[in-house]
């Protein structure tokens, strides 16, 4: 009979368990069913279909293989114009009749770098593109709305949800510091860290350190999933900002694959030395493609 009432005791707190797991996991399932829709969307990582840097002067480009810049030729006309490069400023000359559009308007010629606020994007046929920098060097990332990347894509593969990956850490401020970030291609850059979060997985404390702003901190980490089952070149992770007491949450449950694991033409950072795991983090999302 003591044992009977001992477990009726213990039943609310059972069920308030299992229904706050279960809203949890809700949360993340809708969390995710947003991050793969934001893939698909025109402004998502899904349809990238070239990334092109440009040379100092004239850069002619097209669908036909004389161009310095070529384009997919079942969705483009064989000669578009010139892309010219002079001293960072960018223009478009767009041969005439080639159906280049700013939103609705044909563009004939027109300076696309650098630009105010979101970029200058141009478009014909399913094409789209704009200008993108990084360090002294400037490209063309282009974007095919009826990419093989996109229409291929069905979905991403993510080990099972769970709480315990929903992790507390302590934000210890790190005013001043800058930690070196090397994407891809080689390029270094140093960013600003606005802090270090501390945190412990079965009873040993990690760190990582966070770019972003102290509101809304982002991590690229490596761990020692990434040999077999999450992508070779690290994750994303984002975390809000400390609370008043200096807490916030880690949630690897949201650890993302970088946009280089579903296109070869991304320009990924990749985990600086200071935020390489010696813990498997079985959350997140697993590996996707062989980008």
């Amino acid at each position: 009979m003591k044992k009977q009432m001992n477990w009726l005791l213990l039943l609310p707190l059972l069920l308030l368990a299992f229904t706050i797991d279960s809203s949890y996991e809700e949360e993340i399932k809708l969390w995710h069913a947003k991050r793969v829709e934001d893939l698909k969307k025109e402004e998502g990582w899904l349809n990238l279909a070239g990334l092109f840097w440009l040379n100092e002067g004239d850069n002619t480009f097209g669908g036909s293989d004389k161009n310095i810049i070529v384009f997919p030729a079942d969705h483009s006309n064989a000669q578009l114009g010139k892309i010219i490069l002079k001293k960072g400023k960018v223009t478009v000359e767009a041969t005439p009749g080639s159906q280049i559009f700013e939103g609705d308007k044909p563009v004939t010629s027109l300076d696309i770098f650098p630009y105010t606020g979101k970029p200058i994007v141009l478009k014909h046929q399913s094409l789209r593109w704009f200008v993108i920098q990084r360090g002294d060097k400037y490209a063309i990332r282009l974007r095919d709305l009826e990419s093989p990347y996109l229409k291929e894509f069905k979905g991403i593969d993510t080990y099972p949800i769970s709480t315990d990956w929903r992790v507390k850490a302590k934000f210890v401020p790190t005013p001043g510091k800058k930690i070196a970030i090397t994407d891809i291609t080689g390029r270094v850059s140093d960013q600003v860290s606005p802090g270090r979060l501390l945190f412990t997985v079965n009873g040993k404390e990690y760190s990582l350190d966070a770019t972003g702003t102290t509101s809304r901190l982002h991590f690229v980490f490596a761990d020692q999933t990434n040999k077999h089952d999450t992508y070779g070149g690290g994750r994303f992770l984002d975390a809000p900002g400390p609370d008043a007491d200096g807490y916030t949450y880690l949630d690897f449950n949201k650890a993302t694959n970088p946009p280089c694991a579903f296109t070869p033409y991304a320009t990924c950072p990749t985990p600086p030395k200071e935020n390489k795991l010696a813990v498997a983090i079985a959350a997140g999302e697993k590996r996707y493609g062989d980008h």
